[in-house]
């Protein structure tokens, strides 16, 4: 294979996204607030930080069950803010567009999003559109670019602040999103239809960091999924993660469409649920304040933070063996976000 090329799975969120991101991107663009490599940049404003996102989505199909691109793209932006502790204040929208595409088709898309800034409480402020000719673009991509404001006094969730002792906590199920993207894209049908968990969980992480303010780490885990997100935040902290097999909320429907592909939930994409590493004394009280929000009923404590061996990610099954759990550096399902 032609290692001089961009792949796929570049940008799957695996080890080849790693490698891009660490062995060219950050060679160029690294600076102190970039090389953290947080969901959001943090920057400061006299007494004040803010934090700074941007995103693309690509999603093929368009529109899929739970969600569409625009949606996708404006929980994705706030879901960003909200990993680095911070109230979303306003977004951007940049459009790229295929000629062909059918006006109704981008007004579905547009409702979409008005709708679902809305339920946010947020607004798009600013905005840009291209066109490009046929064959240039897959009918329609989105980028969205976010801002907003940390609580004084709050030290940001950080993919450096997971600390021994620490424990790991998951806000719902996993694997929704990739799968019912994936059935919708190849038109598999099961005895029920799998719906993404598209959402925006800024209400959720507020809940949670007002019960518990000394979170450490905050990720929502996308491209890659919980195996990906797990394992850069072990090597950014050079701390071990151990999570419980039994202990991870997976929908049976889900559970089943895993099975039946051959893929393995942990590295399917998930587009509304959080990933919290919180010290062992608020970890009750976190657990309790997403358990409270709609969206994290179903939350979890799935894993503890340990010394060594630095930087790795492992498994108890539920037989109770312990395995390293790594990420692909393959694209087991491209283009769900």
């Amino acid at each position: 294979m032609d290692e001089n090329i961009i792949l796929l799975a570049h940008g799957a969120g695996g080890k080849k996204s790693a490698d891009l991101i660490g062995g060219l991107f950050l060679r160029y663009f690294g600076n102190p607030a970039l090389n953290l490599l947080g969901d959001s940049a943090i920057l400061e404003s006299g007494s004040r930080k803010l934090a700074f996102t941007t995103d693309s989505f690509v999603v093929d199909p368009l529109f899929f069950p739970g969600g569409d691109i625009g949606k996708l793209a404006v929980c994705g932006a706030i879901n960003d803010l909200a990993a680095a502790g911070s109230r979303p204040l306003a977004l951007s929208a940049a459009f790229i567009l295929e000629e062909g595409l059918d006006f109704e088709t981008l007004e579905r898309v547009a409702t979409s999003m008005r709708d679902a800034a809305a339920d946010a409480g947020v607004s798009i402020v600013a905005g840009d559109t291209k066109v490009v000719a046929r064959g240039s673009a897959d009918r329609m991509f989105i980028t969205t670019s976010g801002i907003g404001l940390l609580p004084e006094g709050q030290e940001a969730p950080s993919p450096e602040r997971a600390a021994s002792g620490d424990v790991v906590i998951l806000s719902g199920t996993i694997a929704d999103h990739g799968m019912a993207v994936m059935a919708c894209r190849e038109g598999i049908s099961f005895s029920s239809e799998i719906q993404s968990d598209c959402a925006s969980l800024h209400n959720l992480v507020a809940g949670l960091l007002e019960a518990a303010p000394n979170v450490h780490c905050l990720r929502d885990p996308t491209r890659g999924g919980l195996a990906a997100t797990l394992n850069e935040l072990a090597a950014r902290s050079g701390v071990c993660i151990e999570i419980e097999e039994s202990g991870i909320p997976v929908n049976e429907d889900v559970r089943v469409a895993c099975e039946l592909l051959g893929i393995d939930p942990l590295h399917v994409a998930n587009e509304g649920k959080m990933l919290a590493i919180v010290p062992q004394m608020e970890a009750e009280a976190a657990l309790e304040a997403v358990r409270r929000h709609p969206r994290g009923s179903r939350a979890a404590v799935i894993g503890c933070v340990q010394a060594e061996p630095a930087g790795r990610v492992h498994l108890r099954t539920a037989v109770g063996s312990l395995r390293i759990l790594d990420v692909p550096a393959g694209d087991l399902l491209p283009r769900i976000c």
